[in-house]
C-alpha cells in the first residue's frame, strides 16, 4: 500500500513557533542526524523520475503541543501561529520552487494535547489538503458504528483528490475498529463525478453502497463494521450516480419445444362415483370449514408530542430495542428512540446520543432496520413522528362480532406495547413513570370498536376525546376519523394512541 500521509514527531525543539528551527538545522545538514521539515520534504517527493526529484509536496499541517497553541491564542489572537506559517511557506517555496508546478504552498497550524512542549508533528503527502481561504466545502464525511450516532470525520473540497480515514497518518475517528493498519479512501474527481470509496488493504474488507440508507458498509472478517455517509454540501447535482444492478428480464411463458410429436397427449381425469369407496358406518362426506379470521398487526409506534401533555409531568418516552430490534426492556439495548418534553427526537446508542429527525433510518445491526417516518402535517399537532417496527406483532379476530380496543379492553391487549410505565420518564419518577402506563398518553380507556366486514372493518369511535386517523397501505395520511362509523379497507391502518394497527383481511 502506498504511502498517503508522511508524517514524523520532531522533537527538542525549545520554541515551536521558531520557523528556521523547524525547517533546517544550522550549518551543513550532511553532518545533522536529525531530520527536519525541509529534510523529509526531499527525501519524500511527490513525483520522481528515476533518483530525481520532479515534484514536491506544497500542503503542510504542522501539529503543535496543544497548551502551546491555546496560549498563543488567548495572548495573541493567534498571531504567533500565522507569524509561523507564512514563514515555513516562504522558506518552502524559496527551496522548492522549482518543484511545485504552480502549486499554491500552505500551512496550517493545529494543536494536540498528547505532544510533548517541544515537540511538533508534520503531516504531508498525497491525502493531505489544505483549502484555499475561498475555496467551499464539497463533501462532508461522517461515520457511524450503529447508523445512530454519527461523527464528522473530515470534510471533502472540489480541488482535493484523495482523503485518508483512519488507520497510520489518517484522520483520526472516534471508534475505529479495523487497527492501524486498515485505512478508508476516497476518491474526489471533481463536483462532476460521485466519489470513489476504497477500503486498504484490498480485498481483507467487504464495502458496499445502500442508496436507500445513503451510506457504505465496510465490513471486516470478523464482524466489525463501519458505516461512511459522504453529503454533498453543494446545490450543484452530481453527474454520475451510485451503480444500480440492472433489474432481471421479466419471465415469458414459452411453448416447450415438441420432442415427441407421436407421443400421445393422456388427461387424467376424475374416477367415476359408482368407483368410490363406500363409507363405512358413522363416516360422512360433510366438508368442516374454519371460522373465519382476520389479523390485525401493530406495524409501528407513534411518538408524541410531549409537549401537550405538561401536566401529566412527562419528561421523555423512550423505546429500546434488543439485536433482533424488537422493543425490550433490557438493560443495554443496541438502540433507542426518544422524544423529550420540547418534542425533540433522540437516538441513543452505546456510542453516545445524538439529535435526529425524521424521516431516518437505523440499522444498528445487519439486515434488520428501523424507520423513522414523519407524521403527517394532519397529524403533526399530535404527532411527532412514526418509528416502523422491524417485525410487526399480530392477533387474529374472529368475523362476525364487534370489539373493543381500548386501555380497558383485553382485545388486542399483547398489541399495547407500552402499557407499561417503563418507557415513560417523569418529573416525579425515578427514571421511569411510577405507576403510570405509557398508554394513558393518547389513548382512551374505550377508544373505538371494529368489527370485520366484507369489504374491510367498520370502525366507531366510542371517546370523543380520541384522536383516530386513517393511513393507507403505504402509511400515507388518508382521512381523520369522526362521530360516524367508518369503513377502513383490508390492509389500511390506523392510528389511535401510541398504535398503528393494520388491519388485514
Amino acid at each position: 500500500m502506498p504511502t498517503y500521509v508522511q508524517h514524523a514527531v520532531l522533537g527538542r525543539i525549545p520554541d515551536v513557533f521558531n520557523a528556521e528551527a523547524i525547517w533546517q538545522t544550522p550549518g551543513l545538514a550532511l553532518f545533522s542526524r536529525r531530520p527536519l521539515l525541509r529534510d523529509l520534504l526531499e527525501r519524500s517527493p511527490r513525483e520522481h523520475k528515476g533518483r530525481a526529484t520532479t515534484r514536491c509536496f506544497s500542503h503542510v499541517t504542522l501539529v503543535l503541543p496543544q497548551e502551546e497553541v491555546d496560549d498563543d491564542y488567548h495572548l495573541t489572537r493567534g498571531a504567533r501561529a500565522r507569524d509561523l506559517a507564512q514563514t515555513l511557506a516562504a522558506l518552502h517555496q524559496k527551496d522548492f520552487g522549482d518543484l511545485l508546478a504552480g502549486d499554491e504552498v500552505r500551512y496550517d497550524v493545529v494543536g494536540d494535547a498528547t505532544l510533548a512542549p517541544d515537540e511538533i508533528e508534520v503531516k504531508f503527502g498525497h491525502a493531505v489538503y489544505l483549502p484555499a481561504p475561498d475555496e467551499k466545502m464539497l463533501y462532508n464525511v461522517s461515520v457511524s458504528r450503529d447508523s445512530a450516532i454519527w461523527h464528522t470525520a473530515c470534510a471533502i473540497y472540489p480541488n482535493q483528490r484523495l482523503a485518508l480515514i483512519g488507520g497510520d497518518g489518517g484522520v483520526p475517528v472516534p471508534g475505529w475498529p479495523f487497527g492501524s493498519d486498515a485505512a478508508l479512501l476516497i476518491l474526489n474527481d471533481g463536483p462532476d463525478a460521485a466519489p470513489v470509496v476504497q477500503m486498504r488493504p484490498k480485498g481483507a474488507f467487504d464495502c458496499h453502497y445502500d442508496p436507500r440508507a445513503g451510506y457504505y458498509t465496510v465490513k471486516a472478517a470478523d464482524g466489525q463494521r463501519l458505516l461512511l455517509k459522504i453529503a454533498r454540501t453543494t446545490a450543484a447535482p452530481a453527474r454520475a450516480s451510485h451503480p444500480v444492478a440492472p433489474s432481471a428480464p421479466p419471465a415469458v411463458w414459452q411453448k416447450r419445444a415438441d420432442t415427441n410429436a407421436k407421443a400421445i397427449d393422456l388427461t387424467a381425469v376424475p374416477a367415476a362415483a359408482s368407483h368410490k369407496p363406500a363409507n363405512r358406518p358413522g363416516e360422512s362426506d360433510a366438508t368442516y370449514a374454519p371460522v373465519a379470521q382476520q389479523r390485525v398487526s401493530l406495524v409501528a409506534l407513534a411518538l408524541p408530542r410531549l409537549s401537550r401533555y405538561r401536566e401529566t409531568g412527562a419528561l421523555a418516552i423512550e423505546l429500546p430495542f434488543n439485536r433482533d430490534l424488537a422493543l425490550t426492556t433490557d438493560a443495554q439495548p443496541v438502540i433507542s428512540l426518544m422524544v423529550d418534553a420540547a418534542d425533540q427526537l433522540h437516538a441513543i446508542t452505546a456510542e453516545g446520543r445524538q439529535r435526529i429527525d425524521a424521516p431516518a433510518t437505523f440499522t444498528p445491526v445487519d439486515a434488520r432496520t428501523l424507520r423513522l417516518l414523519p407524521a403527517a402535517p394532519e397529524m403533526a399537532d399530535r404527532y411527532r413522528a412514526i418509528v416502523c417496527l422491524a417485525q410487526a406483532v399480530s392477533n387474529g379476530v374472529a368475523s362476525g362480532a364487534r370489539f373493543t380496543f381500548g386501555r380497558n379492553s383485553p382485545m388486542l391487549s399483547a398489541l399495547r406495547l407500552l402499557d407499561s410505565p417503563r418507557f415513560l420518564k417523569r418529573a416525579d419518577g425515578a427514571g421511569n413513570g411510577g405507576a403510570t402506563s405509557t398508554d394513558r398518553i393518547g389513548l382512551s380507556r374505550n377508544a373505538f370498536s371494529f368489527e370485520a366486514v366484507a369489504k374491510g372493518y367498520t370502525i366507531a369511535r366510542l371517546s370523543a376525546t380520541q384522536a383516530l386517523y386513517h393511513l393507507d397501505d403505504k402509511l400515507q395520511f388518508v382521512a381523520s376519523l369522526g362521530e360516524a362509523p367508518y369503513l377502513l379497507p383490508h390492509g389500511h391502518h390506523l392510528v389511535a394512541g401510541h398504535y398503528v394497527l393494520r388491519f388485514e383481511a
